[in-house]
């Protein structure tokens, strides 16, 4: 029986190269994109900003609503094409989107590399990523097997494809699906299959390639019931991440142990951060919340 580990967690984001948290405060952060820095709003920067001045190439100015409405406004000119970043051996292209992102989300680094962790030692793993985006789960996973990335956006699939290319991985064992990550699902259900892990980074709300709705709090329940029955007491992880909800992550990991507390191993959840950079070498920076999660790992 899977346990619960009530104590919430916190997966930080120290970043790297490519990406660092500059500075954040007053509702907004100040980011790096390898060589393009970026303004975005964020509503849990409630503190005020360490830093001045924050030049940046653009600033993201959001919408009078709270469904991510917006538009940049940029100061420099940047590359059509957008321009190339890396985490480890993971290549992919950075570029601004309507929906206030790059093309990848940062604060899933510690994500990718707990996955990696769970799958250590194993080459022919096969795997899940639901809701996969432009794919550097994709890739990372890919490094110890077979990989199903599922997306609704045909552009993000179109997308991790050339990432894939970019990072030389284009001929690895993984398949590219534009489909509803729930009916999807349930199909793979039907069809007796089963994963050594599953990831999932649902949105709040979307719609499938065919105009199905989702809703967060409406179909979450019934998605993870369907992954729980693709995962046996062989595999190795699930690790599910919710942004902009009302939420906390004691809720979601209630949810992964109703579905899964049949399982071994145990239950765990908390925060995805973010690290500021700090005002020199021996001061770390603030730690600014992103997202909630909630993960079930069997460590055998």
């Amino acid at each position: 029986m899977a346990t619960l580990v009530q104590q919430p967690l916190v997966m930080m984001c120290e970043g790297w190269d490519s990406y660092r948290l500059i500075d954040s405060g007053a509702g907004r952060k100040w980011e790096s994109f390898g060589s393009h820095s970026f303004i975005r709003p964020e509503p849990q920067a409630m503190w005020q900003p360490r830093l001045p001045d924050w030049p940046a190439a653009g600033e993201f100015i959001p919408g009078s609503d709270e469904d991510g409405g917006g538009r940049w406004n940029f100061t420099e000119r940047l590359p059509d094409e957008g321009w190339e970043l890396g985490w480890n051996e993971v290549r992919f292209t950075a570029r601004p989107t309507p929906f206030r992102h790059l093309q990848f989300f940062p604060d899933m680094a510690p994500v990718w590399d707990w996955m990696r962790g769970q799958l250590d030692g194993l080459t022919e793993a096969e795997t899940l990523n639901l809701f996969g985006y432009t794919g550097l789960g994709t890739l990372a996973l890919s490094r110890h097997g077979k990989v199903t990335h599922v997306d609704a956006s045909k552009k993000s699939v179109a997308q991790a494809r050339e990432n894939a290319a970019l990072s030389g991985m284009a001929d690895r064992p993984i398949r590219w699906l534009t489909d509803d990550a729930a009916k999807f699902s349930a199909r793979e259900v039907r069809r007796g299959r089963r994963y050594d892990g599953i990831i999932l980074d649902p949105p709040k709300f979307g719609r499938g390639p065919d105009g199905e709705v989702w809703r967060l709090e409406e179909h979450l329940p019934g998605l993870i019931a369907d992954c729980a029955k693709l995962l046996d007491a062989d595999s190795r992880f699930l690790f599910l991440t919710v942004y902009a909800v009302r939420m906390s992550s004691l809720a979601i990991a209630g949810l992964l142990q109703e579905a899964l507390g049949h399982l071994p191993g145990q239950i765990e959840h908390g925060d995805l951060a973010v690290r500021e950079e700090g005002q020199s070498d021996k001061t770390r920076g603030r730690l600014l919340p992103t997202a909630i999660f909630a993960r079930w790992s069997n460590p055998r």
